[in-house]
């Protein structure tokens, strides 16, 4: 070994000391900080894993009850778990024994709901259980149907047909339309 590689060897070591002093002031002037997002980050995630945790359960609490209302429609527990747990799951368990049972009183509450899709396929079938005309989003064509049949029952003819006229050729229902409009042709 030679003089030049002794000092090139002490000239590397007192950098990685001069670096390790560096770090060490650096950590003593900032340890509050780097302890505080350390601890910010362990609690951020264990917090949110928590929350998580407890949606998984209430998520898992309503399935059940929801299990338990489709075999014992009549489980009042289950009823007010499904509700506090997941209200927009009661709510369309609402809509689906509400209209199954032909309950209009029910419907018109759920009409008021600030979930649109409930909203309105409740006051479509609130209407149509009425025989009363109604504008839906969900049921566009058949509310046009239904409007068309309701005018073909009352008389108004030329409405009807202006409704009928309003379904297109490529739609599911345009065979209903076709023979609706036929109807209109016999009570001429």
């Amino acid at each position: 070994m030679n003089i030049a590689d002794v000092k090139r060897e002490l000239s590397g070591d007192e950098k990685v000391l001069e670096s390790a002093f560096k770090l060490e002031t650096l950590y003593k002037k900032y340890k509050f900080i780097i302890w505080t997002v350390v601890i910010g980050l362990i609690l951020f995630f264990v917090g949110r894993n928590v929350m998580q945790s407890m949606h998984e359960a209430e998520l898992s609490a309503a399935n059940q009850a929801f299990l338990t209302l489709q075999s014992k429609s009549d489980d009042a527990d289950a009823l007010k778990v499904l509700k506090e747990k997941n209200p927009k799951l009661y709510e369309l368990y609402a809509y689906a024994q509400a209209s199954k049972n032909k309950d209009t009183k029910t419907l018109a509450n759920l009409a008021k709901s600030k979930n649109n899709v409930v909203s309105d396929m409740s006051t479509y079938t609130e209407k149509v259980l009425a025989d009363k005309r109604t504008d839906s989003k969900l049921y566009k064509e058949m509310s046009i149907i239904e409007d068309a049949y309701l005018s073909i029952k009352s008389g108004d003819i030329k409405r009807a047909k202006a409704k009928l006229d309003l379904i297109s050729q490529d739609s599911a229902l345009s065979m209903l339309a076709s023979l609706l409009k036929h109807s209109t042709l016999k009570e001429k």
